[in-house]
């Protein structure tokens, strides 16, 4: 999986901004620190879809660049954005889950309307964006 840095700054009374050096263009924004990285996911997969994905520096790289050198001295951080692509395309897989956990699923599953697969997967995600489930319904 490819992971982009982000730059990440915040002015008091602002939402926290973040945007993307090695990826032109591609910015997002949240109001809770919790909120970032899912946001950042998103932006960075709606922003690359169905183009080209730039070449990501490493992270002493990118501290040495002008512009995020100077956000750095600011007061911004960085945070490693996974570049989480939907390839639109099903693959078949093969998990071994504990039976009571396969069960809790499928019960989740039913009372979302979801099928087993679709609810492995929005979890997957969810998951890897630091989201919680309460954080997810809300979206």
């Amino acid at each position: 999986m490819q992971t982009y840095i982000a730059v990440v700054d915040k002015e008091e009374d602002s939402a926290f901004g973040l945007w993307f050096p090695d990826v032109p263009g591609c910015f997002s924004a949240a109001d809770s620190e919790n909120a970032l990285l899912g946001n950042a996911i998103q932006a960075l997969a709606l922003h690359l879809e169905g183009h080209a994905h730039p070449a990501a520096r490493d992270i002493a790289e990118l501290r040495r660049d002008a512009d995020v050198a100077d956000a750095l001295a600011e007061g911004a951080y960085l945070l490693a954005v996974p570049l989480v692509t939907m390839a639109h395309r099903l693959v078949r897989a093969n998990i071994s889950l504990d039976k009571g956990v396969l069960d809790a699923i499928d019960a989740a599953a039913a009372q979302r309307g979801l099928t087993r697969s679709a609810f492995i997967s929005e979890a997957a995600r969810n998951e890897i964006s630091g989201r919680s489930a309460q954080e997810a319904a809300d979206v």
